[in-house]
This record gives C-alpha cells, structure tokens and sequence, in this order.
C-alpha cells in the first residue's frame, strides 16, 4: 500500500515538474521571438545596479556615522 502511495506522489510530482517546464520554455520562446526578453534583462540589470549602488551609498553612510559616534 505505501510502495503505490509513493509511487503515485512521485508520479504527480513528475507530471507537473514536466508541465511547468514545458510552460517556461514557451514563455521563453514567446519573449525570444519578439525580442523582448532584452528588454526584460535590460531591466533586471538597471534595477540589480541600482541595488547594489544604493548599498555601496548605505554602507559607507552607516561606516562614517560609526566612525563619529567612536569619537
């Protein structure tokens, strides 16, 4: 009784593993074909940039208060 519990979980998670793959790669091809996946990356790289140039701003913000307040 658990060996078919078992194999019907794993059956189930199989099928919508293969159905989620499936739907990526058509997502994919979709924004491929009509070019805007460069303009999603391009995005993703400005907002990325500009969180990691907000955190080089923060830290050395937080490094100077810390230096004054050792003072």
């Amino acid at each position: 009784m658990n060996k078919k519990i078992v194999f019907l979980l794993l059956a189930f998670i199989a099928f919508f593993y293969n159905a989620s793959l499936a739907k990526g790669n058509l997502v994919e091809q979709t924004f491929h074909e009509s070019g805007k996946i460069n303009v999603v990356v391009a995005i993703v790289l400005v907002i990325f940039i500009g969180l990691i140039f907000y955190l080089i701003k923060l830290d050395r913000k937080i490094s100077k208060i810390e230096k004054e307040s050792k003072k």
